[in-house]
């Protein structure tokens, strides 16, 4: 299911900043599928819910994976863009993303340091132990947070932001993202989805200067599902 202005999950919202929790599928921006992206669905949300005369003004702070799910920030003025890119250049805004993978990492804890080079024929990254010609450091930061029969779960702190980084690093040392197919997966989620679900950010708001903390909600899926009671009757015990 893609989301539309009815069905839309708002995390946060005030005058400058509207952060969503996008379904897998949605695409963040208008790409040559054709397809409505989800920066249309929220300025057509925002038109409606303040009855807004002519074009809405939205500015697109990053993106997610097609795939993916989770947190994805908007802007709804031009300061708060301006600001919010300043500060993703300078990585001061924090991001951990959730994993479920195939066979668990060698350590229950760690941190991966490749090199990776987009090619863009094929819409990819190799991902390469050393540097080569072309290619850009990726550091990531892993903990096992859970084991289930078949998968484990993961939390992941990106040091860096590559293309397709999380997917390609956790490729490379043989713990492929469930349904990921481009990326080693031995099989497809049946709506095209992967688990991989961008669950936290913390960020100072450009302009009230507040610590804003979000977490997104997981995906309503069967085995997100298993993770999430695991971790609750842990919490409870």
């Amino acid at each position: 299911m893609h989301s539309t202005k009815d069905n839309l999950e708002i995390l946060f919202e005030d005058n400058h900043l509207l952060i969503v929790n996008k379904k897998s599928g949605d695409i963040v921006q208008g790409d040559k599928t054709g397809d409505k992206p989800l920066s249309e669905v929220v300025k057509e949300y925002i038109k409606e819910k303040y009855n807004k005369p002519g074009e809405v003004f939205l500015g697109v702070v990053h993106r997610l994976d097609r795939p993916t799910s989770g947190i994805i920030i908007f802007a709804r003025t031009s300061k708060a863009l301006e600001r919010l890119n300043k500060m993703l250049r300078d990585r001061v805004i924090s991001k951990t993303y959730w994993a479920i993978i195939k066979n668990n990492p060698k350590e229950v804890k760690g941190t991966l340091i490749h090199f990776l080079k987009k090619n863009p024929k094929n819409n990819k990254s190799t991902v390469f132990k050393k540097e080569a010609v072309g290619s850009k450091k990726a550091i990531l930061h892993y903990t096992t947070l859970r084991n289930l029969e078949n998968y484990s779960l993961l939390e992941i702190d990106l040091e860096t932001g590559r293309h397709h980084q999380i997917r390609a690093q956790l490729s490379f040392i043989g713990s492929p993202i469930k349904g990921d197919l481009k990326y080693g997966a031995s099989r497809s989620n049946k709506d095209g989805s992967i688990h991989l679900h961008a669950r936290k950010i913390n960020f100072t708001h450009p302009v009230s200067k507040k610590i804003i903390t979000i977490t997104a909600p997981t995906p309503n899926e069967v085995i997100w599902n298993a993770c999430m009671d695991c971790l609750y009757l842990e919490l409870l015990f």
